[in-house]
């Protein structure tokens, strides 16, 4: 309930008029919310890992970048700033390393 409350407020401040498809608009639905949303409660700290990995990995997996570190909105800096991540995670070829699914 906190969630929907939350992203109700959320979405009456912004103006309407955001690019919908029919289904959306049909179901009264706004454009700014990830239709297969779900919550997880992080269960320990290998699983905070492997959830920050996942993000962290996302702008290359999605071809946005070719390397994490090339991405500059991330929290990976302050990883590798901490000693968390060698500057070189995440390039294109460790894909198959990093088993993120």
């Amino acid at each position: 309930m906190r969630w929907h409350a939350i992203k109700t407020a959320f979405s009456r401040g912004i103006e309407p008029g955001e690019r919908r498809s029919e289904r959306r608009w049909k179901k009264n639905e706004r454009g700014i919310w990830q239709r297969r949303f779900w919550e997880h409660t992080i269960r320990d700290e290998c699983d905070f890992e492997r959830h920050a990995d996942y993000i962290h990995f996302n702008p290359v997996k999605h071809g946005h970048v070719p390397r994490t570190a090339d991405w500059p909105f991330s929290s990976f800096h302050r990883y590798v700033e901490r000693g968390i991540y060698s500057p070189d995670w995440g390039a294109t070829d460790d894909v198959r390393a990093l088993d993120l699914e």
